[in-house]
């Protein structure tokens, strides 16, 4: 019988992380969101505390409340999540891809004790099924 070696977000999760700080202008924000592709990004404070999440849709809610009050900005503090649910880099697979069956996030930030380490993406957890289906001699 061979033992097989556990699947951990680590393993999969992307490294490079573009962050933001609570201090950075709101526009500026929307543009490293606009111009890296990504849905959302980490905020981290002056330590590299992970301190909340800016989401493409909390920035849809700053434009919406401007079209009523006419002032879009601010700074990220003003609209991020600051209760963030994240997943410890030595998570098992199968325990991440539960997260995103039962939650509706698409990435969860990946931590190693209190620190961000990177994120994982509901992608992610696809390739790490497809490498391991590949493994096991399946196709997906």
């Amino acid at each position: 019988m061979t033992t097989r070696k556990a699947i951990l977000a680590r393993d999969y999760m992307t490294g490079a992380v573009a962050t933001l700080t609570p201090d950075m202008n709101l526009l500026d924000a929307v543009h490293l969101l606009l111009e890296r592709r990504i849905s959302g990004a980490p905020v981290l404070d002056s330590h590299g505390n992970l301190v909340g999440i800016l989401t493409e849709k909390d920035c849809l809610r700053a434009a919406l409340n401007a079209s009523y009050y006419g002032d879009l900005g601010g700074l990220v503090s003003d609209h991020m999540q600051r209760h963030v649910t994240t997943v410890a880099d030595d998570t098992p697979i199968f325990e991440v891809t539960r997260l995103f069956i039962n939650g509706h996030f698409r990435r969860y930030p990946v931590v190693h004790g209190h620190r961000l380490v990177g994120t994982i993406s509901r992608r992610d957890v696809l390739r790490a099924l497809q490498n391991l289906s590949q493994m096991e001699g399946h196709q997906v």
